[in-house]
């Protein structure tokens, strides 16, 4: 079985898409959820389902000993689940190419540092865009400019505001997010 390392900063839906979709098919279970954020409601998620989590600062995403214990629960993937902070170089060099974002738009459109949530739908229905979506990628040292795995696509009403957006792109995500990791996974070479 897979072994999958989550990094969330909010609420943790798609966490939790995650882990239902997991549950249900047994390909992968998450591991570990890494969070900046002792309030985040992702451990709220981590609790009720008995997942270890760790709470790390600015410092300790940049230390040694994280990517150690990360190193220790063997993650076919890490991923990127609201994650707020840029990913150190680092644990990009210790995971190459096992790291994956979700982004609420179509990059590279709307994407980039501050680019998250509600400013991005913000953003997308300020510039009178008639479609956005969600762009699941790799990361990479630059924000949102990894190579993207794979987009999704929906309608933008001109009525829209920001949180009806955010509803269809959350289905997006919720669909999209688990089945994504479950292709990667089916293709890595154990």
């Amino acid at each position: 079985m897979h072994s999958l390392i989550i990094f969330a900063s909010g609420a943790g839906t798609n966490a939790n898409a995650i882990i239902e979709y997991f549950k249900q098919n047994g390909k992968a279970k998450v591991s570990l959820i890494v969070s900046n954020k002792a309030d985040a409601g992702v451990l709220d998620i981590a609790r009720r389902e008995e997942i270890p989590f760790l709470i790390i600062d600015k410092k300790t995403l940049h230390e040694t000993l994280l990517l150690e214990q990360l190193s220790d629960y063997k993650p076919s993937l890490i991923v990127l689940a609201g994650f707020l902070w840029k990913i150190p170089e680092a644990l990009i060099h210790t995971f190459p190419g096992q790291i994956i974002n979700i982004h609420p738009a179509l990059l590279p459109g709307y994407g980039g540092k501050g680019m998250y949530g509600h400013r991005v739908h913000e953003a997308v229905i300020a510039a009178n865009e008639k479609e956005s979506g969600i762009t699941i990628h790799y990361v990479n040292e630059v924000y949102d400019a990894g190579d993207v795995i794979l987009q999704a696509r929906c309608s933008v009403a001109g009525t829209d505001k920001p949180g009806d957006l955010a509803a269809r792109i959350h289905k997006l995500e919720h669909f999209y997010y688990p089945r994504t990791i479950e292709f990667l996974l089916d293709n890595i070479t154990k």
